[in-house]
C-alpha cells in the first residue's frame, strides 16, 4: 500500500462552479514534495490541509474533518474502462492518489499512516458536486458517481508530518464497527435509512453526518 502521487492544485477561473468568485482548485497535479500536512482549522474558515493546494469553495470544501481527500487509483483505472478515456492521478481532485488501498472500503475512523510521520483518519466519502461534474465534462456525472459509490474518503489528520509521492500508507487502526465510507456516503444520500447504523462509528463520522443520522432517528421517534 503506497501514494502514487501527491496533487495540489491552483486556483483557476471556471465557468462550472457557484462559488462567488468563480474560482476552483480542483485541478490537481502530482507534485514531487515533499508536501507539509497540517491539520487547517474548522470548515467554513480554514482551506485544506496540504501546504500549496488551493480550496476555494469553503462552504463545502476544507476544514479539519475534510482535510484530505484520497482516492484509489484502482476506481480510477475501473473509471476509465467505463467512460473510456484515460485518467491522470489527480483527475478526481484528490490529494492523495493510493494503490493497493481499499480507499471507499476504509473504516469511518480508520487510521493511516503516510510516510514516517503523518497520521490521518477517514471521516467520509465524497459527495459529487456541480464543480466536479464541470470538471470532468461527463453529463450526468453526479449521478453517475452517487450510483457507483466509489466515494474515496476525506480524513482529517491526527498526526502532522510531509508526505511524497512513493510513501508507504499502513493501517495502524482499524475500527470493528463495519461502516465504511462508502455506506456512510449511501446513507447521506440514496439509503437515508442506513443513518441509524452509521452512528456505530461515534464521533469518528463526520460532525455533519453525526448531526443528520440524529436528526433521522428523532424523526423515526417522532
Amino acid at each position: 500500500m503506497k501514494v502514487l502521487s501527491v496533487n495540489l492544485g491552483r486556483p483557476q477561473p471556471v465557468p462550472y462552479t457557484d462559488q462567488a468568485k468563480g474560482m476552483t482548485g480542483i485541478d490537481k497535479k502530482p507534485v514531487d514534495g515533499p508536501v507539509r500536512v497540517t491539520a487547517p482549522g474548522p470548515k467554513g474558515t480554514a482551506a485544506g490541509g496540504l501546504a500549496g493546494d488551493a480550496v476555494c469553495d469553503l462552504r463545502h470544501h476544507g476544514g479539519d474533518d475534510q482535510a484530505v481527500y484520497a482516492y484509489a487509483r484502482e476506481d480510477l483505472d475501473d473509471w476509465e474502462r467505463e467512460l473510456g478515456r484515460s485518467l491522470a492521478n489527480g483527475s478526481f481532485g484528490e490529494n492523495l492518489t493510493t494503490q493497493g488501498l481499499d480507499v471507499s472500503g476504509a473504516l469511518i475512523g480508520e487510521r493511516w499512516r503516510v510516510g514516517a510521520e503523518l497520521v490521518l483518519e477517514v471521516t467520509a466519502g465524497r459527495i459529487p458536486c456541480r464543480t466536479f461534474q464541470g470538471h470532468l465534462g461527463e453529463r450526468g456525472w453526479v449521478k453517475r458517481f452517487t450510483r457507483k459509490a466509489a466515494t474515496g474518503a476525506y480524513l482529517r489528520v491526527i498526526e502532522p508530518g510531509e508526505i511524497r509521492s512513493g510513501d508507504p500508507v499502513e493501517i495502524v487502526h482499524r475500527p470493528e464497527h463495519g461502516v465504511t465510507a462508502a455506506m456512510q456516503f449511501r446513507a447521506v444520500t440514496t439509503e437515508r435509512e442506513l443513518l441509524p447504523r452509521v452512528l456505530a462509528a461515534g464521533a469518528a463520522l463526520h460532525p455533519e453526518t453525526l448531526a443528520k443520522a440524529h436528526k433521522y432517528m428523532a424523526e423515526l421517534q417522532g
